[in-house]
């Protein structure tokens, strides 16, 4: 990962969201990206150039666009027609990005598309989060990183977001190895980081 200061950055040219430049670089910023908070945080998994990755809830393609930056391949798995207008223009001026408009909950509907990847990364506000992920665990290659942007609120808007974390933790661990769990606070609010690998 690039940081100028204590500002991270990333390689790509900029104008995909109207972001700020410095020295040349895209500032990738915290607030406006869970993943950019992060590792702001002190935490994350480093991307690497060789790194394939399955992005789970591309959105609009703003934090998709700042990882395709470091890595080989980004497949960018998203739902909504109206975002994906944005994510398919944003694609468009990046080769790295494989746009893929399917329901994340139903792998089966784009597997012929994928292959297997060195990270799952996951920010999708369904309330079956969990679900979602080990579902998509069949991509990740044994070694691989998976990363899941809980929002307790979309799991239940009346729990408590430190209960929903704990019952996340506990269903993950029983598939894959739990590294690191952090609430991304001031940046994004009720909001968990939780970091897996795949032994």
């Amino acid at each position: 990962m690039i940081w100028i200061g204590n500002v991270l950055v990333s390689p790509g040219e900029a104008g995909v969201y109207g972001e700020r430049t410095l020295d040349g670089y895209r500032v990738w910023d915290p607030y406006r990206s869970k993943l950019a908070a992060l590792y702001a945080l002190g935490g994350g998994v480093e991307l690497e150039s060789w790194m394939r990755v399955l992005y789970l809830g591309a959105a609009n393609g703003t934090t998709v666009s700042h990882v395709a930056d470091y890595v080989e391949t980004v497949y960018a798995v998203e739902f909504a027609p109206r975002p994906m207008q944005d994510l398919l223009e944003v694609a468009r001026r990046r080769k790295k990005i494989v746009p893929i408009m399917a329901d994340a909950s139903r792998p089966e509907d784009y597997a012929p598309l994928m292959e297997s990847v060195d990270l799952v990364y996951q920010d999708v506000a369904q309330p079956n989060q969990v679900e979602i992920a080990e579902r998509n665990l069949v991509f990740l290659k044994p070694g691989g990183w998976f990363i899941l942007m809980l929002k307790t609120r979309s799991v239940d808007v009346r729990r408590d977001p430190a209960g929903v974390l704990e019952e996340t933790l506990a269903a993950l661990e029983r598939r894959i190895e739990v590294a690191e769990a952090r609430w991304l606070e001031p940046y994004h609010h009720d909001h968990a980081a939780i970091v897996c690998s795949r032994p």
